[in-house]
């Protein structure tokens, strides 16, 4: 059973809303996202798999997807994969389901709330991808206790993730890159893919860009991709 003090101690920061829903949006959360919705089992764990309705050959989890842009085109572009989204921001949210009405996608299901709650509902070697593109950095030191990427969070991970699964992760903030980099490099479930410089200073084809990698860009910040392996 999911550890519900956990769940009561747990604090999240950050928004939930922006500016107000246009009728469209209003109306794709009202009626698509209860399809896609995944409700948290009050006991035992969650089979990814069976939350869609063909048995997928993976199961790839966004953690924070923000627009969905990079979620709705690796959909589209994997058929047969289950693509798992977790965001609490609704506009977010509102323009992804957008996305996956016009795709006619079948394989995105979401998470509309705090990600560590579906991780903790989760098996183990349950994923094969996880990806966190572009978190909220928070840049001041008295917050760093705030970014997703601690020791905690990664050993849940490395508890979820299969053998050789991929971790993804994406940023243009110096700060949380060393962040990351200093964290995953002595974790030892997570083995680094880089050769050099190269091989993470651009994405690679299969990974779609973001708005926010391309606010980045035009604000002269150059975004670094890191890819990890569960050894």
């Amino acid at each position: 059973m999911p550890d519900v003090k956990n769940f009561e101690d747990r604090r999240f920061y950050g928004r939930r809303k922006g500016r107000p829903l246009r009728k469209g949006q209003q109306h794709l959360i009202d009626t698509l996202l209860p399809r896609l919705a995944i409700t948290l089992p009050g006991e035992g764990k969650l089979d990814p798999k069976s939350l869609f309705s063909h048995k997928p050959a993976q199961v790839w989890l966004e953690i924070g997807f923000g627009g969905g842009e990079h979620l709705a085109e690796q959909a589209r572009a994997n058929r047969d994969v289950g693509l798992i989204g977790c965001e609490v921001f609704l506009n977010g949210i509102a323009t992804l389901l957008a996305q996956v009405s016009a795709s006619g996608c079948d394989n995105v299901r979401l998470h509309p709330e705090d990600a560590r709650d579906l991780l903790d509902a989760l098996p183990e070697a349950s994923l094969d991808r996880v990806f966190l593109l572009f978190p909220d950095p928070w840049p001041k030191r008295r917050h760093a206790d705030r970014r997703f990427i601690q020791p905690a969070n990664l050993d849940l991970l490395a508890r979820l993730m299969k053998p050789g699964a991929e971790f993804r992760v994406a940023s243009d903030d110096p700060t949380y890159i060393g962040w990351a980099l200093a964290h995953l490099t002595r974790h030892p479930a997570f083995a680094w893919t880089a050769r050099g410089p190269a091989d993470w200073r651009a994405r690679t084809p299969d990974w779609p860009r973001t708005r926010y990698e391309s606010k980045a860009l035009r604000e002269g910040r150059r975004p670094v991709f890191l890819r990890f392996t569960r050894r």
